[in-house]
């Protein structure tokens, strides 16, 4: 009836003191109404649930120099940490565009923008993939300044329903767009051994890639390997031989780089990383500034190795020579921070 009252959803409830799984940290969920309990977590050096602390902000600001009236770009909208800080400095004049190609954090970021007084006038929101950068240009002109935070954000990986995650049962997802591509469960259902073993290899440098891969070979035929648990059980079996002192260690450490390996050939990073990187200096005017952090061995190699050549060709005037870190502080406060490495490049 359409006169009947919607009954009351009442919250997840948890045993204990304190919220254990994703969907009960409603504190957490909700930073606006409990600023108090996100301060203690974040004071704890976590991340609360559903947000990310964005990383090198000062040194990424004092980079690129910002001043009001320019045209910006942020590559990687994400929670829109870069974003409100670049918006911060331009003081209401000039414009920022923000990519993001997660349609279900990029609609919560820009509401989370408009809430701090962000609108149309100054902020461009697009659903696009930063390898299509290009197609901005029409709309943009070309940038006075840009960056890009690469990798996953921390309300990613701490969504179980993501599937970015060994820590969290889940559906094998992984996909930074659940709308586009094949997931990373439907990935492992036909990749060969071969194949599946150099992809460990190359996306995540995994010392025990072979066993890995021939273990969940031999799991699939049993049964499809699905959710993240499966997938974290099958690694633990493979790492058997490894020693007792040495193998929950092992087991993390591998975890992690199994799931950033399908993470990264699922959403085809590093294919997108090297065309944005190919059309990066066509959108920036001359003299424009850009930042990029990247956080595994892979992709800075792309990051530096493109700035090299295209330094050497005349393209780039000047480029960083050492990687900038975040600080001990940054790092104490933020764990994931340590992995960071920040790279930079001016156009001639």
């Amino acid at each position: 009836m359409e006169n009947q009252e919607k009954q009351h959803k009442r919250r997840v409830r948890y045993k204990g003191t304190h919220p254990r799984n994703y969907q009960e940290k409603y504190k957490e969920l909700n930073p606006e109404k409990y600023k108090d309990t996100v301060e203690k977590v974040i004071r704890k050096g976590s991340t609360p649930a559903g947000m990310h602390i964005s990383i090198c902000v000062n040194e990424i600001l004092d980079f690129l120099q910002i001043q009001p009236g320019q045209i910006g770009l942020d590559a990687t909208l994400g929670y829109g940490g870069h974003s409100s800080a670049m918006l911060q400095c331009l003081k209401g004049e000039g414009h920022l565009y923000a990519l993001d190609v997660d349609p279900i954090e990029m609609k919560k970021t820009k509401e989370r923008l408009e809430k701090q007084g962000y609108d149309s006038k100054i902020l461009s929101i697009r659903h696009l993939n930063f390898a299509d950068v290009d197609q901005l240009l029409p709309e943009s002109g070309a940038f006075d300044f840009a960056m890009a935070d690469l990798g996953v954000s921390s309300m990613q990986i701490d969504n179980p329903e993501r599937g970015f995650s060994y820590k969290f049962d889940g559906p094998l997802d992984l996909r930074l767009n659940p709308e586009k591509g094949i997931s990373a469960a439907e990935r492992l259902k036909d990749i060969s051994l071969a194949e599946l073993e150099g992809m460990l290899i190359e996306n995540a440098d995994e010392p025990y890639a072979g066993e890995i891969a021939r273990a969940i070979v031999s799991e699939r035929r049993k049964a499809p390997v699905e959710t993240t648990l499966q997938l974290q059980h099958i690694i633990e079996k493979a790492l058997a031989r490894v020693p007792e002192k040495e193998r929950r260690e092992a087991v993390k450490k591998s975890c992690a780089r199994t799931f950033q390996a399908l993470r990264i050939d699922v959403n085809s990073e590093f294919e997108v990383l090297e065309s944005f990187l190919e059309k990066l200096p066509s959108v920036l005017k001359p003299g424009g500034r850009v930042a990029i952090l990247t956080f595994h061995s892979g992709e800075d190699r792309l990051v530096k190795k493109s700035f090299k050549q295209l330094y050497r060709e005349g393209i780039y005037r000047e480029i960083s020579t050492e990687v900038i870190r975040p600080s001990a502080e940054e790092c104490n406060r933020n764990s994931r921070a340590r992995s960071t490495k920040m790279r930079w490049a001016i156009r001639a």
